[in-house]
């Protein structure tokens, strides 16, 4: 990890076409909820990835008012079962910051190395609450955390019975 990215790898036991899969269109049965994850916090929503190039990547949110929806990212790369990437920004990033998330599925002897970089983070200007009064390697290191925890819900999703 450096100042700009975090970078985590999970294996799971199912082939890079069922990983790319459960990684995409089950992405609201593995991202984990609570507000540390979600805009929704505890309320209801669900998160959703549409599946192409400028496909976006949202959540859907239940409020008194209806249902909102934040837009995550759109679909940079489509590339199924290798590659996927999208841009990220949070609800407060303006319009111009955005992050990058690549994930690559790698076949292996017993499934799939999922790997998610999460990068493009010096574009935020050092104090911007994105992070949380970490720096560089403070604030990579805390991206890699959330990620990984992020990648054992897929891990655990990927070893139920019919993944």
């Amino acid at each position: 990890m450096s100042g700009d990215q975090a970078r985590v790898s999970v294996a799971v036991a199912v082939p890079p076409k069922d990983a790319f899969d459960i990684f995409t269109g089950e992405i609201d049965r593995w991202w984990r909820r609570g507000p540390k994850f979600r805009h929704a916090g505890g309320r209801g929503g669900f998160v959703r990835l549409e599946p192409h190039v400028g496909g976006r990547l949202f959540e859907s949110i239940d409020s008194e008012h209806g249902e909102r929806i934040f837009e995550v990212g759109r679909v940079r790369v489509w590339d199924p079962p290798t590659r996927l990437a999208f841009s990220w920004r949070n609800a407060n990033f303006a319009p111009e910051e955005l992050t990058e998330v690549v994930v690559e599925f790698a076949p292996t002897s017993t499934g799939t190395l999922v790997t998610v970089t999460h990068r493009g983070w010096s574009a935020l200007r050092a104090d911007h609450p994105a992070r949380h009064g970490l720096q560089n390697a403070a604030f990579s290191r805390m991206m890699g955390l959330w990620w990984g925890e992020q990648m054992t819900s897929l891990r655990q999703l990927c070893r139920q019975p019919g993944n």
